[in-house]
């Protein structure tokens, strides 16, 4: 799945966050003149951002080439992008674009290994990235979680319909689908279940998807087991999340489901390692 490019002005507000009156110690001490850079990851990697950074660099006037892409696997000390131009450009967004391409490749490193792991034990499911992520980075975030492998999931709250349990303290969940089925017919729906009878009201309602939150393993398969005694296995499907580790991941997998949400894909990011060095 390809997900939309970050608009370009959202990539330059955040230079223009890191230097709201100018790069003051490079103007200060350095003349205008040109150099010569590059990128290089200082660790083994799946790049990520690397469109993003070439956006910005460019958008500043430096020229900027490579024959890597997104979604590649990378070894530690690969250049990953060489630079030519201003020195005081360069230097302006030296930092922006490091946080750029090593919270990215951050993201699509561990993602990509977790979905190595589901895909082991169940080609049919996907791990999805959730709405977990810092204000203002929701787009970086999802789209460095697809080129590692993810599902998406919603992107915002206008993205699909999720009946959950502070809406079924208000409605019950038969009536919350079927709310929801009436006002539109165009959205997934989805809820939340905390029972295998739970599960099976939401199927007999007409939910796509069951999300199955905080459930343990024999949970989930007596559920599972519940859905097709009931003949609505595949009438829907299903999603876990909640309290699952990446150590997990594959244990759950294995039920035979179709989807686990990770918050951590996006709210625990480690940083993948790059350093921009400049060629005199």
């Amino acid at each position: 799945m390809k997900y939309p490019d970050i608009p370009l002005t959202r990539l330059v507000a955040f230079v223009e966050e890191d230097a709201p009156f100018g790069d003051i110690t490079t103007e200060s001490i350095l003349p205008a003149m040109s150099c010569n850079a590059y990128i290089i990851a200082k660790e083994d990697l799946i790049l990520a951002g690397l469109s993003e950074i070439t956006a910005l660099f460019t958008h500043y006037g430096v020229k900027t080439d490579s024959t890597l892409s997104d979604g590649i696997s990378i070894q530690k000390g690969t250049r990953i992008l060489t630079l030519s131009g201003s020195v005081h450009a360069i230097l302006l967004v030296e930092r922006t674009a490091l946080n750029l391409l090593g919270r990215m490749s951050g993201i699509a490193t561990k993602t990509r290994e977790i979905q190595g792991k589901i895909a082991a034990v169940n080609s049919c499911c996907r791990v999805t990235a959730t709405r977990k992520t810092a204000p203002g980075l929701r787009l970086i975030d999802k789209k460095a979680a697809i080129i590692g492998g993810a599902d998406p999931h919603r992107s915002s709250l206008s993205d699909a319909i999720l009946i959950k349990d502070t809406h079924r303290t208000i409605l019950t969940l038969d009536e919350a689908i079927r709310r929801a089925k009436s006002a539109s017919l165009y959205h997934l729906i989805e809820a939340e279940a905390e029972s295998a009878d739970e599960a099976v009201q939401a199927a007999r309602a007409g939910a796509d998807i069951i999300l199955l939150d905080n459930m343990k393993a024999d949970q989930i398969r007596e559920t599972l087991d519940q859905l097709n005694n009931e003949g609505l296995r595949e009438c829907v499907k299903i999603e876990l999340s909640g309290g699952i580790t990446p150590d997990m991941i594959s244990e759950f997998a294995a039920l035979g489901v179709e989807r686990i949400s990770l918050g951590m894909l996006t709210h625990t990011v480690r940083n993948a390692d790059f350093s921009l060095e400049i060629q005199r």
